[in-house]
């Protein structure tokens, strides 16, 4: 169920491109600067599971970037995800993943851009690099507007224009495709924004360098872009039927459609079947649903931030303190203690590996984080989370929570997983099934424990991850807007550990 604002009336657009490196960060990040810098409330979004990017957004527009994941979340919650997240805004700005038409490798369209594209009945810029191509532009701009008459392509955004003569060129080729030339961008170093080995390098790591970045950004969209065509392209959008997604109501709501099941030796549980016919199974148990009469108390929930630990989807938080939690940011590159009163810790992803002398020198830390977990307290974490629970990493002393050793690895492992809870842990009953995302250039031996986090279908059949007392800690990242009961069971392990 989800409850709120209607959703339908902000205009929003989705940048797009044909392949990944067109330009379709600095694009969709530049015109949410210029947007914003002419008054304008502009709610951003990127598909798919990237933490990296949002950052950016957030830097151009002063709001939460969120993320659009139809594998994660389910298609049924893109809309009411994008409702929450744009209440109150002018317009919505919505950067795509990879090729406009590129999702979860063998499953059609889903997660895709233009199924994103299409749910939101929005239309889309395609962002072009033309930097070594000339009337060929049209063949593949026609491919893309031809290719899924249920995506509308509005315009076309041409990036890395060489010369005047270059773009007089380009656009007389696309006279005869019928779709309009909204911007052109010329080669420009400045816009450039360095990376390493998972992509950009994030905001939280560069500050000053980004903001200047994003203002380069800002200004190259609004000096080469028809900023009042891309607006009446966003208003053109279609009328949304629906509701906002809200933390609260969420909690209650049923979890995404049914999964396949790993193997793993035992069938899925069946939940009891009632006058109404099955109950929906929650992270509680089948049905389960916590009451305020079962909440004394309002706990303390720890969420890791900073350099280090960039990475988290801001509905954790809001489902945590929905569920009754003080959520508390702490960075463990500068903390030495963990906020006053903490009864559990939430540590999600980003660059340990980065900083892992820095953090193995914070010895106050990791020793209180162990104390805390050697006591039963609930400790959730995701990938950059799992590394600093192991004894050590890269050969430095980490905290110690997990018997495990953790390093880096040229190797990148990289895709979307079906998952299901091997055993009952502070997030899940043994049985629920959850969809999963890595992404990483690490390796964790064992990569699982006596007690494994999940079982994984693909893409080969295995079990990783740690479920040790109140400690759950796997690389899988997952959204818990897909099954709201993760943030009630971890917050109710809080008040009685």
């Amino acid at each position: 169920m989800v409850t709120g604002t209607a959703v339908g009336s902000v205009p929003r657009l989705v940048v797009a491109a044909p392949a990944s490196g067109s330009g379709k960060t600095t694009v969709a990040t530049g015109l949410m600067a210029a947007l914003s810098a002419r008054g304008m409330a502009v709610s951003p979004h990127k598909v798919g599971p990237d933490y990296i990017d949002p950052g950016y957004h957030a830097l151009a527009t002063g709001r939460v970037g969120r993320n659009l994941d139809a594998y994660l979340c389910g298609a049924e919650l893109v809309a009411p995800l994008f409702a929450h997240g744009a209440r109150g805004c002018d317009i919505a700005v919505v950067e795509g993943v990879m090729g406009l038409f590129d999702g979860a490798a063998g499953e059609g369209e889903l997660a895709s851009t233009a199924q994103v594209a299409k749910l939101l009945r929005a239309p889309v810029v395609l962002v072009v690099d033309a930097s070594a191509q000339a009337r060929s532009v049209a063949a593949l701009v026609h491919g893309f507007v031809s290719f899924d008459p249920e995506v509308r392509v509005g315009g076309v955004i041409l990036n890395k224009v060489g010369s005047e003569r270059h773009e007089v060129v380009l656009r007389e080729a696309l006279e005869a495709v019928g779709v309009p030339v909204m911007g052109v961008l010329r080669r420009a170093s400045r816009v450039e924004t360095p990376s390493r080995h998972l992509g950009l390098v994030p905001v939280a790591e560069r500050a000053a360098a980004a903001v200047e970045a994003v203002d380069a950004m800002g200004a190259q969209v609004a000096e080469g872009c028809d900023l009042h065509g891309l607006v009446a392209l966003a208003c053109s959008a279609g009328s949304l039927a629906g509701a906002a997604w809200d933390p609260g109501d969420a909690l209650f709501s049923s979890p995404p459609p049914p999964l396949p099941f790993p193997s793993l030796g035992a069938a899925p549980p069946n939940p009891p079947v009632g006058p109404g016919g099955p109950r929906p199974q929650t992270p509680d148990g089948p049905g389960v649903a916590s009451t305020s009469a079962e909440r004394p108390r309002d706990p303390v929930v720890a969420l890791a931030g900073g350099a280090a630990f960039s990475f988290s989807y801001a509905e954790h938080a809001e489902l945590l303190g929905a569920a009754g939690a003080h959520v508390v940011t702490f960075d463990p590159l500068r903390d030495e203690e963990l906020p006053e009163g903490a009864s559990g810790v939430v540590i999600g992803g980003g660059f340990p590996e980065v900083y892992a002398s820095e953090l193995s020198a914070n010895e106050a830390l990791r020793k209180q984080i162990a104390e805390l977990a050697a006591r039963g307290a609930p400790v959730a974490a995701e990938c950059a989370g799992l590394l600093y629970l192991c004894r050590e990493l890269d050969g430095m002393p980490m905290c110690g929570v997990l018997d495990a050793s953790a390093r880096m690895s040229e190797r990148l492992t990289l895709g979307y997983r079906d998952a299901v809870a091997v055993g009952d842990s502070v997030l899940a009953a043994a049985g629920t099934r959850m969809r999963g995302h890595e992404f990483h250039r690490t390796v964790v031996e064992p990569g699982a424990g006596a007690s494994p986090a999940w079982g994984v279908r693909v893409p080969e059949r295995r079990v990783e991850g740690f479920v040790e007392g109140g400690v759950h800690a796997s690389y899988l990242h997952t959204h818990w807007a897909s099954a709201p009961g993760v943030a009630r069971r971890f917050v109710e392990r809080c008040r009685t550990s």
